[in-house]
């Protein structure tokens, strides 16, 4: 049936062509006439005219450094498929800064109602205040079209009141980085429950090597929070820390104040580094890294620095995720998935179509598993298998994927920018020896009292 109607369509063309240039050419008329007849050129013509009108769509990422160049060819590759699909549609990539982007330039477009049409977004504060204001498409009913909106590990951050408004790259997840061998020369295994973790510590201990690595110091309060918030989130369940915020759980609650008692109780064992609040973040890696301790708690970014040249533990660098207390938040891992994209309210018919072209060409496994192994993304999407990737990166998404009861985010994206300085501070002070796991929580419920 479309051959057919081409064909009309084709002939009345052509009629149409004749007519015109007689009526105007006069005697030139016969000679093109005469090469207007049918010929393989014409086809050519008629292509020409139902060729789609041509559209350009700005798409902002923060790809720009050397060592996102894998994840800048996956964009591009993502882009021009795209292109491919959506007739007349040319990608413009706008490559920002991730800060820049985040605090200056996205901000100030939203703020005048003008965002790009694709742009990278960041999750928690930022969506839920760009979709109160109307700047974020609701990508709720697209992910149900194109079959996505199972498939993420964890879109709570892009949630807001239900609805999806943005889609998380890659993830993070925190976790214990340990020394296999000298796990081995200890004669322990990785340890499943808190009495086995302590077990694990006092048999390094007894070797003359520090346990746990830790660089809290001198501004650096917030490396022992990461495995805090694992603690009261372990013993307490994920709800504490969610209801920080809304007054529904204190810090004065029994499960926070035995997280405390936890922490202090790592340190006068003589299982944290005990120079933790001398030393600064990333001495604290360099510790574990050169072989002068067996664990660090850190988060999945510390594999470069352990895989890095001056690593002599590269080899034998493993990760597990913290054992179980026996508390609401076992089986979870501390993880998250804070950035993405997120897409403009504003869109025509044309740009809908590229957006939800773009996602399916965007998100997908293979993507997924290649982010894995080319940079050691932690995958956003629920993967059937890990490839080929392998080694440490493997290892830290084989301990997340085990997480039974998935990921819990980190309690500083549920609490004000106060209340989370504050934790730093009475951190260092508690494991410092300056103050007891009571007046830790006390002062801890004073700061989010008065916010």
């Amino acid at each position: 049936m479309n051959k057919v109607k081409s064909g009309l369509s084709l002939a009345v063309v052509m009629a149409m062509t004749a007519t015109s240039v007689a009526c105007s050419s006069g005697s030139q008329t016969a000679t093109t006439a005469t090469t207007t007849s049918p010929s393989p050129s014409t086809p050519v013509k008629a292509a020409e005219k139902e060729k789609p009108k041509e559209f350009k769509m700005t798409l902002r990422h923060i790809e720009i450094r050397d060592t996102a160049k894998s994840n800048l060819a996956i964009l591009t590759s993502a882009v021009k498929a795209t292109e491919a699909e959506v007739p007349g549609l040319k990608f413009e990539l706008d490559g920002v800064e991730d800060v820049v982007n985040r605090d200056t330039k996205l901000k100030a477009e939203m703020q005048a109602g003008s965002p790009p049409p694709i742009f990278d977004l960041f999750g928690g504060a930022d969506t839920l205040n760009y979709s109160k204001a109307g700047r974020l498409l609701d990508l709720t009913p697209i992910l149900t079209e194109l079959g996505l909106k199972d498939k993420f590990m964890n879109l709570n951050e892009f949630t807001v009141d239900g609805k999806i408004y943005g889609l998380p790259r890659s993830g993070f997840v925190e976790g214990v980085f340990y020394n296999k061998k000298m796990f081995a020369d200890a004669g322990v295994q990785v340890p499943k429950t808190w009495d086995e973790f302590l077990k694990v510590c006092e048999a390094i201990k007894a070797k003359g090597i520090t346990p746990i690595a830790m660089g809290g110091g001198a501004g650096d309060g917030w490396v022992i929070n990461m495995l805090l918030n694992t603690l009261f989130v372990r013993i307490g369940g994920p709800q504490v820390q969610d209801g920080f915020a809304t007054g529904k759980s204190k810090w004065t609650d029994p499960a926070v104040v035995e997280a405390f008692k936890k922490l202090e109780e790592l340190k006068t064992k003589g299982y944290i580094d005990k120079n933790v609040i001398a030393t600064k973040y990333s001495d604290g890696q360099a510790r574990f890294y050169t072989g002068q301790a067996a664990m660090l708690f850190d988060g999945s970014w510390a594999a470069s620095a352990i895989k890095s040249p001056k690593s002599i533990v590269a080899n034998d660098a493993s990760f597990f995720n913290f054992p179980n207390m026996g508390g609401g938040g076992d089986d979870m891992i501390n993880g998250g998935w804070s950035n993405g994209y997120g897409f403009s309210s504003k869109l025509n018919e044309n740009e809908l179509k590229a957006v939800k072209s773009f996602i399916k060409n965007f998100y997908t496994e293979a993507n997924q598993k290649l982010a894995l192994k080319e940079s050691g993304n932690i995958p956003a999407l629920k993967l059937t298998d890990i490839g080929d990737a392998t080694g440490l990166i493997a290892e830290i998404v084989q301990a997340q994927l085990s997480a039974k009861k998935g990921a819990f985010p980190a309690f500083d994206a549920l609490v004000s920018p106060a209340v989370k300085k504050t934790l730093e501070a009475t951190s260092e002070e508690l494991i410092g020896g300056k103050i007891t796991a009571q007046k830790a929580a006390e002062k801890m419920q004073a700061a989010q009292d008065a916010k």
